[in-house]
């Protein structure tokens, strides 16, 4: 995520920011990626402190927008988890942007949220025909935490969830085309497999002992749309891990130059291997403060292979180039 300009004077912003540091209110224009000072604020700004730019007066952002149910505020915490789910919505439909996902002139469905509030029992997340279901509890540090040992996760988080799901709804989009469901099966394999029997049997039995070998995530062999998923929130994940690095001012021998763009970056591989040695030096300077690794992951050569396929296909962008 790249670090912008203030319209109102000296310094920088960050993403999430409502207002600059004299207090002068600004909103995020997805389209223009910028801040801007006076433009027609989000619905959304008082209730849950969405900070992006409406179209209009009194409507809401594109964001909100495509959240067609929200949880029931009645329910506990119900608004605060609310509003940090949009928050890691805003960012990766932004991180998509740059590839043209999801903006005017993107002439395909967009993603449609439910956004619920959990009762007796989990919220089932998911996608289904564009519909993009997440559970807004897992906002919560200590449920996040349960369920990732539970399942024995090395890393669960709110953006990593939407990444995730959001993924399925491309795979969905694409599938559209003929030759990219060749493509895709020749990769990842035939995902007309019985997906419910597949995780029947991942969770009654676990991963293939090798699953290291073809896999970023033990989740990822349960069934081809897993691996997609897993592997396209995986990209994402080190594509912005390399452009937040660059937008910080730190720099690295790997990186091209200060003017360097990951999301213009053709070359998948060059980028995969650019932002897999950040992720090394950064996991180590978490250990020096007690903190888990960002990135606790292992890229092998069959995962990479994944990762630069999902590029090429995602970084067509939404116009399908």
């Amino acid at each position: 995520m790249r670090i912008f300009a203030n319209p109102a004077g000296a310094g920088s912003l960050w993403f999430d920011n409502l207002a600059t540091a004299d207090g002068t209110p600004v909103a995020y224009d997805p389209q223009a990626r910028a801040f801007l000072p006076t433009p027609p604020f989000c619905v959304n700004r008082e209730r849950i402190g969405c900070n992006w730019a409406a179209p209009k007066s009194g409507a809401f952002c594109r964001s909100c927008a495509m959240t067609a149910l929200a949880p029931d505020p009645s329910s506990p915490n119900a608004i605060h988890n609310w509003a940090q789910t949009e928050a890691a919505k805003r960012w990766v439909l932004d991180n998509l942007g740059r590839w043209n996902w999801f903006r005017p002139e993107d002439s395909g469905a967009p993603p449609v949220f439910h956004l619920l509030a959990e009762g007796p029992t989990p919220v089932l997340m998911g996608h289904a025909k564009g519909v993009v279901t997440i559970s807004v509890a897992e906002v919560d540090p200590v449920l996040l935490t349960v369920r990732r040992e539970a399942l024995h996760e090395p890393y669960r988080t709110m953006i990593g969830h939407m990444r995730h799901e959001i993924a399925h709804m491309l795979w969905w989009r694409l599938s559209l085309r003929e030759d990219f469901i060749k493509a895709f099966r020749a990769m990842f394999g035939d995902e007309r497999i019985d997906y419910p029997a597949a995780l029947r049997y991942h969770y009654e039995n676990g991963p293939p002992a090798d699953w290291k070998r073809y896999y970023l995530t033990s989740y990822a062999s349960a069934h081809p749309h897993e691996d997609w998923a897993e592997t396209t929130a995986h990209l994402l994940h080190l594509t912005d891990i390399a452009d937040s690095f660059v937008a910080t001012g730190l720099t690295s021998p790997r990186i091209p130059d200060s003017g360097w763009d990951p999301y213009s970056e053709p070359d998948a591989r060059r980028l995969i291997h650019i932002a897999a040695t950040i992720t090394v030096g950064v996991n180590h300077v978490n250990r020096c403060m007690g903190l888990s690794d960002i990135y606790p992951f292992v890229l092998s050569d069959h995962a990479r292979g994944k990762l630069a396929f999902v590029h090429n296909w995602l970084r067509r962008g939404a116009l399908g180039l």
